[in-house]
């Protein structure tokens, strides 16, 4: 018995470790930049942000979310965010400083703004998003 529980914790454990959102913020920050690639691949998707500074310098980030199933469930598909598109996002930075990010919104082209985080909620309306 104590040898199945042991490889049950064994198996799970990895699991758990690996949906951890412990290394990224509980704070938001805001981004605008132009979509650089997007990689919907399990078990998380990815979009590579280029994003310039007051300066012109351009900093690529990579935005953390769901796989393509969950995305899907949420009403996000492939074609809601494209190469070259310029978007809004309000994500979870990294705790160390790198960038990265965990996505929450994502305002797009069409002027539409969905949750990737599957919270089911809006953001605040507080200027950044363009809300109609």
């Amino acid at each position: 018995m104590r040898l199945a529980a042991l490889a049950i914790f064994a198996v799970a454990l990895p699991a758990v470790a690996h949906h951890s959102h412990g290394n990224y913020k509980t704070e938001t920050i805001d981004l605008v930049g132009k979509v650089q690639k997007t990689l919907w691949v399990n078990p998380h998707s990815f979009i590579f942000l280029d994003v310039t500074d007051k300066s012109g310098k351009v900093t690529t980030w990579g935005l953390e979310t769901n796989g393509p199933v969950t995305l899907t469930r949420f009403g996000i598909t492939k074609e809601y965010i494209g190469n070259g598109d310029t978007i809004k996002v309000r994500c979870h930075p990294l705790r160390d400083g790198g960038n990265a990010c965990l996505l929450g919104w994502i305002q797009a082209r069409d002027g539409t703004i969905k949750d990737w985080d599957g919270a089911k909620t809006i953001p605040v309306d507080d200027g950044f998003f363009d809300i109609r």
